[in-house]
């Protein structure tokens, strides 16, 4: 049996027509029908008799789908179906559209020669479809008798030129009624000044819900709290949007997510407004046009903490920091994200998701974090569905299943190809025993920088070449961003010498990294390791490798140095190897290179062994996805000796043209 069969039609009209009725103040003017309906509290006609329906079947030919010969069989027809629908067709008034309103056609111009079914289906709609709208606010109502599901029922779809959307499908005439309940409900949700509380069964079960929600969402059953608040929202019941928007921002559904009535209280504002600057930012291009729209309803000191939130988190400045316990973990997750051990820093803030107050009884989940640069690359769906699976805001309960970690751990990650293949060569340096921030004192020029002016050591110059960390280093960045930066108002780019603008963090226990995903080609002739250097009073050890590059030869280098010398190194390139030293059997090149008939077979076993050989790993989240602190190296090549040339090439700023003595001197003319 379907559902539409069991459906109580009459107590739902009933019900509908009530509310309608209820909902109108007593000194508007209104028509003569209207008026009837309102002091009958009956938006209907009589029912239509079995022979009116199969005279109308007759007439159509088709026999009609279930629920709507229920529905006649209660109401021949209706009033006020929804918001902009004045008269529903009962027996007499149901007809065969046949593109009377010549949509058809017009849609099929712009159907191309592959149009799928759905689009096809748009079209094809307006000239089979049964109509049932008779009077409505430029709407149409049509049954489709082609698209049936398996209780005989038609879909309807809905159409209305001002909305500017394909025709919206309901899968039968029943959830029509259903939607069109709804949309009243939305629509009368929001009262003008003088018009009576709208208030009745419906309202207050729907509001009973967003309550149930609130306590469920607490408690970690996202699941069923945004649907039933999905629910309450197509009610138009206070609160629900909002609260439904803050389960789906930690689901990544970002595009529609606007915290609507809660983002303007200024008790959710400061948790609430930093996701919604920072979807802004991601997508306005500098246009702060929109970000009025996204605030409706803001006064003039959240617009000015809006502009304020915005700045920071363009600058990467912004810092969530949230008070009591749970902002004391979210520090310690900060320190351990900015130095790239993101699974530990998840770890540490989902420990303390228990500890976190909610601003208010709105207020559903943790919310600020989303735009801390350091933090918010962290955020994954699946970490999202295990934060708001959680237990907090003083609920008890079990503790949902742990997310994996998104690092794979070692270094074989890097074999893999990335999303475009981007990533066919790479370079690293590993240092042990030392912290991050030390890196740039021991890969960087004595002045902090790597470029000779000293602008690391001083603190930046603006432009992201240092200081972000008080060591040469820049605030964290994505490396995009920090290529971005460093690239700035460069006018003068030279093969003469390579620093390599790298980004920093721990490599496992005991060890750091310096890592460069976009490295310059590689020069075997001119290349100096960086690994005596950085080996003062310990170890360190380069990798750069060129397995997978689509131009000139592949090539794998690795060089160890101790105590400021080299222990051993090896260069593959050309077919051949290069070596020094006395190589460990396990990183023995022979055992990689000798077996393989392509090289870049080589590379993840290669990778594989350096990472067991001496126990390290690099972060792939936080170097593909996260932000790091970044400097830029010395120079990975030594100067052109005799003989040796190099290029420089230099750029000159843009102008709005050319001056009038540049075109004479360009076309070969004489100055005056």
């Amino acid at each position: 049996m379907s559902e539409s069969t069991a459906f109580d039609w009459r107590s739902f009209l009933l019900k509908c027509s009530r509310e309608w009725a209820d909902s109108l103040p007593d000194d508007e003017s209104r028509g003569e029908d209207d008026e009837a309906a309102r002091q009958a509290r009956w938006l209907g006609f009589p029912p239509a008799s079995e022979e009116r329906i199969a005279a109308m079947e007759a007439r159509l030919g088709r026999r009609m789908p279930p629920s709507y010969r229920e529905f006649l069989q209660v109401s021949d027809g209706w009033r006020h179906a929804g918001g902009f629908v004045w008269l529903l067709a009962g027996t007499q008034d149901a007809s065969w559209h046949n593109d009377a309103s010549g949509l058809g056609d017009s849609l099929e111009e712009y159907l191309d020669e592959d149009a799928g079914p759905e689009e096809r289906r748009e079209v094809d709609i307006w000239r089979r479809g049964l109509q049932l709208d008779v009077e409505s606010d430029a709407t149409y109502v049509l049954m489709d008798p082609e698209d049936v599901d398996e209780n005989g029922e038609w879909a309807v779809y809905t159409w209305a030129g001002w909305r500017a959307e394909p025709p919206e499908r309901h899968a039968n005439f029943l959830e029509f009624m259903r939607e069109m309940h709804r949309e009243f409900h939305n629509l009368r949700a929001r009262r003008g000044e003088g018009e009576p509380a709208f208030v009745n069964d419906t309202t207050c079960e729907q509001d009973s819900r967003v309550e149930e929600a609130r306590r469920e969402a607490l408690l970690g059953g996202w699941q069923r709290a945004v649907e039933m608040l999905d629910e309450a929202k197509e009610y138009g019941r206070p609160g629900a949007a909002g609260l439904g928007d803050q389960i789906r921002r930690l689901l990544g559904k970002t595009s529609t997510v606007y915290f609507e009535d809660l983002v303007t209280d200024p008790r959710y504002a400061p948790d609430l407004l930093p996701p919604l600057v920072a979807e802004h930012a991601a997508h306005s291009n500098h246009d702060d046009s929109t970000l009025k729209f996204r605030l409706r309803g803001a006064d003039d000191d959240l617009e000015s903490l809006a502009h304020a939130t915005l700045e920071q988190v363009r600058n990467g400045t912004y810092r969530y920091a949230p008070a009591g316990p749970f902002g004391e973990a979210v520090e310690r997750a900060r320190e351990l994200a900015r130095w790239g051990d993101g699974d530990e820093a998840w770890r540490t803030l989902m420990n303390a998701v228990p500890l976190w107050e909610p601003l208010g009884p709105d207020h559903l989940a943790p919310l600020g974090w989303v735009a801390d640069p350091v933090l918010g690359p962290l955020l994954t769906p699946e970490r999202g569905q295990e934060l708001l699976s959680t237990p907090r805001g003083g609920q008890t309960g079990e503790a949902p299943r742990p997310t994996p970690g998104l690092d794979p751990g070692g270094l074989a990650w890097l074999a893999e190809p990335d999303r475009g293949n981007n990533r066919t060569s790479y370079r690293f340096v590993l240092v042990e025993g030392v912290e991050p921030q030390e890196l740039p004192g021991r890969l960087a020029d004595a002045d902090g920088n790597g470029d000779g002016n000293g602008a690391g050591a001083r603190g930046g110059d603006g432009n992201g070449t240092g200081g972000g960390d008080g060591t040469g280093l820049t605030e964290p960045l994505t490396l995009w961003e920090a290529r971005g930066r460093a690239l700035r108002g460069k006018r003068e780019f030279s093969s003469y010498d390579d620093r390599a603008l790298m980004a920093v963090g721990r490599a496992g226990s005991g060890w750091s990294f310096a890592f460069d995903g976009v490295p310059a080609p590689f020069g075997r002739q001119r290349f100096v390791s960086p690994a005596p250097g950085a080996s003062t009073g310990t170890r360190s050890v380069v990798v750069w490798s060129g397995l997978r590059t689509g131009h000139g030869e592949p090539f794998f280098h690795l060089s160890v140095a101790r105590g400021g010398a080299e222990e051993y190194a090896f260069t593959y390139t050309d077919g051949e190897v290069r070596r020094s030293g006395e190589i460990p059997e396990a990183l023995d090149p022979d055992r990689f290179f000798g077996a393989v008939e392509d090289s870049a077979e080589a590379e993840r076993p290669l990778l594989e062994a350096v990472a067991a050989e001496f126990g390290v790993r690099l972060p792939r989240h936080a170097i593909v996805r996260g932000r790091l602190h970044t400097f830029t190296t010395r120079s990975w090549t030594r100067p052109p000796g005799k003989g040796e040339g190099y290029m420089v090439i230099r750029t000159q700023p843009m102008t709005s043209g050319p001056t009038d003595s540049e075109r004479r001197e360009a076309d070969g003319s004489v100055p005056e």
